[in-house]
């Protein structure tokens, strides 16, 4: 038996980059705990990474590749999966063309190394411009507004939290996410000591969340009227000669458009549509303008909503007409040890949009990716490019991307599908093959993406804890094979020495980077605080911010037809709005296989305010019908005052009750499927992002 050793690693089951102490004897894991000696998350975890094991553990991992037969799943060796999927890619494009082929990457992507630095060489040998992510089903948005206002999708404004006086939180759940999009481990101590020093967290939210327990105040919000709100707060800023332009007057292009176009939006006006009192908007608009530092931070209710593109614009002109854009205790940019943005300046790869068009619905290209809510028409609607063959990387689209059984339609119409996956899940059990990866502590991490969007600029690399079996093989290798034998380019750098190479451009000389120094720092490397980067980050022709960009302007008409819609009462057919929720112990669809994270007590139920359960004369715990537009689900309800009346809330990534599948944990805990009422027609028209705040639905015993 061996001697029980430590490792120390990375989690990477969510965004907050925590850093785990292990230790283990053979390959039995003994314990899982917070690193306290990492410098980015000292000591904090969260159950997500305790059940790491679990992961590495699963009985229903694959590990191999399987064929799916008539007589059902069959075990195939590598060199056979890949010569069957090439050939089949190749033959299906010599016959339809190139982009009949289609791609969809899911969310655990950007949390792993292999996948992100592989995975655009692979897709490009395929030559299809038929490329989904979840990105349009999550913050799209953010990356819109960063695009139009400062010249790179990926210079996204991070909250410099630990300096701020004074934050505002609008449709997101930092306490439990960790803070998507603003990776910030332990994120509730953060908000702690942002009023430990006199200072205030204001929550704005259909919904009283665990963020909202922490903060001073909360405000309920109508779902998606949020840029109504927004550009009420700007109008009070501007109506009381509060703005200001900080160092950045000389740099900011339309200033005088943003003040004149706020002035039909008054809180008088604006009040019954959002459901706040215009003298809480007043107020919230005067103390943010004036505290010494403050930050808005909107997230994903505000991305995924008819007006999501309008909504993240509008959280950037907030901060910056307070003063508190690229300022220390406002939202600052990211240095990163591996900086994507920077490395744009060689590539020239800053973003695009609507160079390409949707053939069926016109929705437009962003960065070279269409709109997820439009895959199954792509596939199920004749015609030139229509695709005949989908490949799936770590996604499962069918649970997380609106209309998931429109969707499962258009996947069993396909001539032939490839997933690469670990799990026979609601989405792979279409495929014809299924490639497993190697996955969490068999693999190596460096937080490409996340590096991008923390609070401090820090760098850390993750060794592998158990090593691979021979039959098993690393996502990188997969995707590298593949490659070579559709371009017939083989890459001569292996996973580390593609970091290597994009390590030497690092900004930070000291110490010199390399993945072999990173090794030498187990609990990471701390480059400090965020700091002031404009303009010369910027990435516009003129080394300006448009805050007035035209395409913004313009979305505001569709704003505005909203207003009569908006004012009128509830349509009695479908009287309450839905919005999703999520839990601590879980990350959209891919945690619900592991016993340690679905224990206790039922999580996928419909949260409804007590006065609604009342008049709908239902009962704790009583199975409910819920019925949108597109379809329905049962399942039971949980009442609570802590939901906004004529609002409704079911958790999103669960539904695992489909047939075919081998999850055995998460088919004994199913729950339903919120994306079985979202109607994949219900868009953000200006970006393409799924609007899931405008589902309607009524409830029925």
């Amino acid at each position: 038996m061996e001697v029980i050793k430590t490792h120390y690693r990375t989690c990477n089951l969510c965004e907050a980059m925590c850093g785990l102490e292990i230790t283990y004897q053979d390959k039995i894991i003994l314990n899982i705990k917070g690193d306290k000696k990492d410098d980015f998350s000292k000591g904090h975890i969260c159950p997500k990474a305790v059940a790491l094991q679990d992961l590495y553990h699963d009985k229903d991992r694959l590990k191999t590749p399987i064929k799916r037969t008539k007589n059902g799943w069959i075990d195939i060796s590598w060199e056979d999966a890949f010569d069957e999927i090439t050939e089949n890619i190749k033959s299906i494009q010599q016959k339809y063309g190139e982009n009949a082929v289609g791609s969809y990457r899911g969310n655990p992507t950007v949390h792993n190394t292999g996948l992100m630095l592989f995975g655009a060489p692979f897709l490009q040998s395929i030559g299809s411009n038929q490329k989904y992510t979840a990105t349009s089903v999550d913050q799209l948005p953010h990356h819109f507004a960063s695009l139009m206002m400062f010249g790179h999708y990926l210079m996204i404004p991070i909250p410099d939290v630990d300096r701020t006086d004074f934050m505002i939180i609008m449709g997101g759940n930092p306490a439990v996410s960790n803070g998507s999009i603003m990776t910030a481990p332990n994120f509730s101590n953060h908000l702690k000591a942002i009023k430990k020093k006199g200072g205030q967290v204001v929550v704005i939210d259909p919904r009283f969340t665990e963020t909202s327990k922490i903060a001073n105040k909360h405000h309920y919000i109508k779902p998606g009227t949020d840029a109504f709100l927004l550009l009420a707060l700007i109008h009070v800023i501007f109506e009381k000669d509060l703005a200001m332009r900080g160092h950045l007057q000389n740099h900011l292009n339309g200033w005088n458009a943003i003040k004149e176009l706020v002035k039909e939006y008054p809180p008088e006006k604006i009040s019954k549509i959002t459901g706040i009192d215009a003298r809480d908007i007043i107020e919230l608009a005067e103390q943010f303008a004036k505290a010494k530092t403050a930050v808005c931070y909107g997230r994903l209710g505000l991305s995924t909503q008819e007006f999501g593109g309008l909504c993240q614009w509008l959280v950037n002109i907030l901060n910056c007409i307070t003063g508190n854009l690229d300022a220390v205790g406002g939202a600052l940019f990211t240095k990163p040890a591996i900086d994507i943005v920077g490395m744009s300046k060689m590539t020239g790869k800053t973003g695009s949009f609507n160079k390409r068009q949707t053939r069926v619905h016109n929705l437009p290209e962003f960065t070279g990716e269409f709109p997820v809510a439009t895959l199954a028409d792509e596939i199920l609607t004749p015609g030139k490019d229509q695709i005949k063959m989908m490949i799936t990387i770590a996604g499962n689209p069918v649970l997380s991307t609106p209309n998931g059984k429109h969707l499962e339609e258009a996947f069993e119409s396909l001539e032939y599908m490839v997933a690469i996956d670990i799990y026979l899940n609601e989405t792979t059990k279409h495929a014809n093959i299924i490639l497993p990866t190697t996955t969490g502590l068999e693999t190596p991490l460096y937080d490409l993406v996340f590096h991008q969007f923390a609070i401090r600029n820090t760098a850390k690399y993750s060794e592998v804890l158990f090593e691979k079996t021979k039959e098993q093989r690393h996502d990188w290798e997969i995707l590298k094979e593949l490659t070579m034998r559709l371009n017939g380019q083989e890459n001569p750098l292996n996973l580390e020495q593609t970091l290597d190479y994009m390590l030497q451009f690092s900004a930070y000389k000291e110490p010199k980077l390399s993945v072999a120094e990173l090794k030498k720092h187990p609990h990471g490397i701390d480059f400090g605080a965020l700091k002031p980067q404009l303009p010369e980050r910027l990435f516009t022709e003129d080394k300006k911010i448009e805050l007035a960009h035209p395409l913004f302007i313009k979305d505001l008409e569709r704003l505005n037809t909203k207003l009569p819609n908006l004012e009128q009462e509830v349509n009695p057919d479908f009287p309450f709005s839905l919005i999703g929720r999520r839990h601590l112990r879980s990350n959209n669809s891919w945690m619900h296989n592991s016993k340690r994270l679905v224990k206790g007590n039922e999580r996928c139920t419909l949260l409804i305010h007590s006065n609604d359960a009342k008049t709908l004369n239902i009962k704790e715990g009583q199975n409910v019908t819920v019925t949108s537009n597109v379809g329905e689900v049962k399942l039971p309800i949980e009442i609570t005052n802590s939901i906004m009346q004529g609002v409704v809330s079911i958790p999103h990534g669960w539904g695992h009750h489909r047939k075919g599948t081998n999850i055995s944990i998460s088919q004994k805990n199913a729950g339903v499927s919120l994306n079985d009422l979202t109607n994949n027609m219900q868009l953000d028209s200006l970006t393409g992002n799924a609007d899931f705040s405008g589902t309607r639905v009524k409830i029925e015993a």
